[in-house]
């Protein structure tokens, strides 16, 4: 069987070598003569694996105490809800950073529960770039800021996050576990597992302690975060396997060399594919400000739209897979997170160089 290289913005490439495992264990987990997916996740085999991928992404992120892990369904999609039910009461406002659709949809969700107020905003520009936000206009008695570190559809991407004097919030699906970040400046990160945490079907979110102690009477019991967090995210049945296959990406983050070395990783792999992009003279053009661009996701248009369905056509032959921009903006897009080998940005930098001698 031929892998091909896989270059879709989510769900997306897992590695190798996970998959490898999962297969293994896939019949008998641990000895259980069963599989991870026919554990009873109040079974001990499975709590194990349950608190393992807890402890381990504490540790790869540097999750400080003050800080829980909860582990949820429903995806960014749900938090959009749950975020302002749990901390946008009536009387305060709950700020929004729009850089993209999914921090659209984000404010679609909290506008329907409370107050909100857009902060800042590229939405004039195509999004093409992160906005600088001036956080000395945002009210004390704000309830929250929200923003979106990386934007799948844009391919743009926060190099360096706002202060402010209010609860920071981030939907970090599409980059968390790339780099280093310092956990103690956010309040509330929430991320899909099914870019770099593993596959779809999960929802990590890593909240700050003392926002737990609220009390959220109006809100189902189920919506609450003090709820997930008081059961160790076993209030209902969790996602066993996807809650697995993160332990098992953890583990393989940790062989690579940790954070670190994957953020190292990943600026080469960016590299390559916007030096193509750059070098070419205008043939391929990236949809983002250079400042603001994606590690996660680079974006980039052809000159002509019949230019644009030859080079996915072909890229499709040649086994490079899921490259098309997304129907709202077209042109392409190659979203290279952890699981994409340095080997595939090489592989598809030479295809666009061929690909441009021939058409240009």
């Amino acid at each position: 069987m031929k892998r091909v290289y896989n270059f879709n913005a989510g769900p997306s490439a897992l590695p190798l070598q996970v998959l490898e495992k999962a297969q293994a264990e896939l019949i008998n987990f641990n000895e259980t003569g069963m599989s991870v997916m026919e554990l009873s996740h109040r079974s001990q085999a499975y709590d194990d694996v349950h608190n393992r991928a807890k402890q381990l992404l504490k540790d790869i992120l540097r999750i400080p105490d003050s800080h829980d892990v909860l582990f949820l369904q429903g995806g960014a999609s749900l938090q959009f809800a749950m975020v302002p039910l749990n901390f946008l009461p009536k009387h305060k406002t709950g700020y929004y950073v729009l850089t993209g659709s999914w921090s659209e949809k984000a404010l679609k969700e909290a506008s329907k529960i409370g107050q909100t107020e857009v902060l800042a905003s590229s939405k004039e520009q195509n999004y093409s770039y992160i906005p600088e936000v001036d956080a000395s206009t945002v009210d004390n008695d704000g309830a929250y800021v929200h923003i979106t570190s990386n934007n799948t559809i844009y391919g743009t991407q926060w190099k360096q996050f706002p202060n402010t004097s209010i609860p920071l919030i981030a939907d970090m699906s599409s980059d968390i576990l790339s780099r280093e970040i310092n956990v103690e400046q956010f309040d509330v990160i929430y991320a899909g597992a099914q870019k770099n945490l593993g596959p779809s079907g999960l929802t990590v979110v890593i909240i700050k302690k003392e926002l737990l102690t609220e009390v959220h009477e109006h809100v189902p019991t189920i919506l609450t975060y003090k709820t997930h967090a008081s059961k160790n995210s076993l209030y209902h049945t969790p996602p066993t396997f996807s809650i697995y296959m993160l332990s098992l990406v953890l583990e393989w983050v940790q062989a690579e060399g940790g954070l670190r070395a994957v953020e190292e990783k990943n600026n080469k792999k960016a590299k390559i594919l916007y030096d193509v992009i750059d070098e070419s003279a205008g043939f391929y053009n990236g949809h983002a400000v250079k400042d603001s661009r994606s590690n996660m996701n680079v974006t980039f248009t052809l000159p002509s739209e019949e230019l644009t369905k030859q080079f996915l056509s072909q890229a499709e032959s040649k086994c490079f897979i899921g490259l098309n921009g997304h129907r709202s903006i077209g042109g392409c897009r190659a979203s290279i997170y952890n699981a994409v080998t340095l080997e595939a940005c090489e592989e598809l930098s030479a295809f666009m160089k061929e690909f441009q001698r021939q058409y240009s």
